[in-house]
């Protein structure tokens, strides 16, 4: 017989209580926190928050209180929605439910469910990882807070301007100059395997184990649930023989590509004041904090991935971009325009910081109020900021210098659709060059864009459809049509690129080159980071790296391509001159309709007739192209 003394029950919530607590919730509400979500007829719509994609398919019935992506093919109800996103048992579901709907669970409940551990099965190897950085947290920010030896840490952060509520927010931490962790968790008989595999200390060539961290003040890295999953340690002293940031390596945790830091904490801010803030550092985002602004998180390194701009997707849009004020911050700041602008159909800014400064400077130089009121006025589009980009990049005091900068930006409004917003820009550069205006625009109507935009100046991406998909959209670039012979160029010469390095090579050491296709572009930009970690190409393992379902259908579909084993003499030299002459010549062609229509306002018919004769010639050279 089973001796179950001493054994705790499993705590269970009443049913009473369980149906009390799916009454108060709206499925739409709570979801809302982790999905942005749009209703499209009777349901809501937003990008699934359990898998990557383009075209949204997570589904959330209001009056069936269920959500359903189509994709993925996950569904339930508000429970099992939360369980699987964050990994809790189901009375632990039901107890953060219930907060969120202010609905009051007894407190000998709640004790019970607390006790009961971590969802699943606490031995897992992930839950066994969590709980060793949850108490990696604790001590050391319990050093920092309450010993001798962490007061010199504590002191820094002070000198920064920040409170120590702050510093208990963020689980602020210090990690001394001596082995701490590991007589901490040898102490607790934590498996050796386990220490091995948490990215917490290093591993000598005879298996010794040593802290990977010392003398550092710890940032812990939290995933969306909340939980640790990470560090990021500064340096307290200066060494030249060490990082001033060291993060810890990648485990079945942490993935750095995927991670936002703050992003746990910031959704809700987000959803509150519907935009979401990028800063550059983690103390932007901890200064932005204690100033009483919560929506701000920061990217794990220098640029942006398609993994963490699908999660700013998921949950606004709405993005600022606040990075520093001085010119690597200003370069950083267009880097990440463009970025976002080319992968998402976000709505996009620049909050500017006065005096050259990044955010943390600013409040520690004038106070978190003054941060508040900047972060909230200190707005422009980001047209605006480009212009004043621009500007940096020309010696505008020679007229060599502000002619290219005057064209330059000519073609950059020309992408701006609003004609009363062009209309600001063009008087803001006449009054600054004491040009005349009319000349001006006059200039900027002989420029054609190869993209309209909208206010703001960003790329218009293919609508989202919002709409229960009766067909997989990935399913309608794959079907049967005709390709013209750019397109077919494009596509041989991606799949001979992929599948020999030679070839590989000799594009990519083209600076101009660029495929004209967005799929076979963005294809082809995600196998530039496949390569630096991968010799050889593997379809099937390079479509786990692409981020949406169209283009990992864009991957196997370029293997179904009937092309010999063998390139043949002069292939891909041919496939590079109509990828590299047809696409001009189609600008050639806009450019003189241009002229013909302003020749022809202007009455001058030996213009027309001699323009329309070069159109003529480009059309016939179009069309000596196309044969086959």
């Amino acid at each position: 017989m089973i001796n179950l003394k001493g054994v705790a029950p499993v705590a269970r919530i009443p049913e009473t209580v369980i149906e009390q607590v799916r009454d108060a919730t709206d499925i739409v509400d709570f979801v809302s926190q982790y999905v942005q979500l749009q209703k499209q007829g009777k349901n809501f719509f937003g990008l699934c928050p359990f898998h990557e994609e383009r075209t949204p398919s997570f589904s959330v019935t209001e009056d069936k209180q269920i959500f359903h992506c189509f994709s993925c093919g996950r569904g339930g109800n508000v429970f099992k929605f939360v369980m699987e996103l964050e990994n809790l048992s189901f009375q632990e579901a039901v107890m953060k439910v219930a907060d969120f709907s202010h609905v009051t669970i007894d407190d000998s409940i709640v004790k019970q469910v607390g006790q009961t551990g971590p969802a699943g099965d606490p031995k897992s190897p992930n839950n066994q990882l969590i709980k060793l950085h949850q108490d990696a947290t604790k001590l050391y920010s319990h050093i920092l807070l309450n010993t001798e030896i962490g007061q010199p840490a504590l002191d820094y952060l002070h000198q920064r301007g920040l409170t120590d509520q702050t510093i208990k927010d963020y689980g602020l931490g210090y990690a001394p100059n001596q082995e701490i962790l590991k007589p901490f968790f040898e102490e607790r008989q934590v498996d050796y395997q386990t220490l091995r595999h948490s990215g917490l200390f290093i591993e000598n060539q005879a298996g010794d184990l040593r802290d990977r961290f010392s003398d550092r003040i710890m940032y812990p890295i939290r995933n969306q649930s909340g939980q640790e999953i990470a560090f990021s340690g500064r340096l307290l002293k200066k060494a030249d023989d060490q990082p001033k940031y060291l993060n810890s390596p990648e485990t079945e945790l942490f993935n750095k590509r995927r991670v936002l830091f703050n992003y746990d904490l910031a959704r809700t801010a987000v959803r509150k004041a519907g935009q979401l803030i990028l800063f550059e550092g983690f103390m932007d985002v901890m200064s932005a904090h204690q100033a009483g602004v919560d929506n701000g998180v920061a990217s794990m390194g220098t640029s942006l991935t398609d993994e963490q701009i699908y999660a700013i997707s998921r949950i606004t849009k709405q993005v600022y971009v606040c990075y520093d004020g001085d010119v690597p911050g200003q370069k950083a700041t267009q880097r990440a325009l463009t970025i976002l602008r080319e992968h998402t159909q976000l709505s996009l800014g620049v909050i500017q910081m006065p005096e050259g400064l990044d955010p943390d400077e600013y409040r520690q130089q004038y106070g978190e109020a003054k941060l508040a009121s900047a972060l909230s006025t200190a707005k422009e589009t980001p047209v605006a900021f480009e212009m004043r980009y621009l500007k940096t990049q020309h010696d505008v005091k020679t007229d060599t210098g502000r002619l290219q900068y005057l064209d330059d930006v000519l073609k950059l409004l020309a992408t701006v659709r609003s004609p009363v917003e062009q209309d600001v820009y063009l008087t803001q550069l006449a009054d600054s060059f004491q040009l005349d205006k009319a000349s001006l625009r006059q200039q900027l109507s002989m420029i054609r864009p190869v993209q309209s935009v909208p206010s703001g100046g960003q790329q218009v991406p293919p609508p989202v459809d919002y709409g229960q998909p009766s067909v997989d959209p990935v399913q309608k670039h794959s079907q049967a049509r005709p390709f013209n012979q750019v397109e077919k160029a494009e596509r041989a010469l991606l799949f001979r690129m992929l599948h020999d390095h030679d070839i590989w090579l000799q594009v990519t050491s083209m600076p101009e080159f660029k495929f004209h296709d967005e799929g076979y572009q963005r294809i082809y930009l995600l196998a530039q980071t496949y390569f630096e970690t991968h010799q050889t190409y593997s379809p099937a393992q390079f479509s786990d790296s692409v981020p949406d379902n169209q283009l990992q259908n864009l991957v196997i579909e370029l293997e179904t391509l009937s092309l010999n084993e063998v390139t043949a003499d002069g292939e891909v030299e041919d496939y590079l001159q109509l990828i590299m002459n047809m696409a001009p010549l189609e600008e050639q062609l806009k450019q003189k309709q241009a002229e013909i229509q302003e020749a022809s306002r202007l009455g001058d018919a030996d213009r027309v007739r001699q323009l329309t004769i070069e159109y003529v010639k480009l059309m016939q050279q179009k069309q000596a192209q196309k044969q086959p």
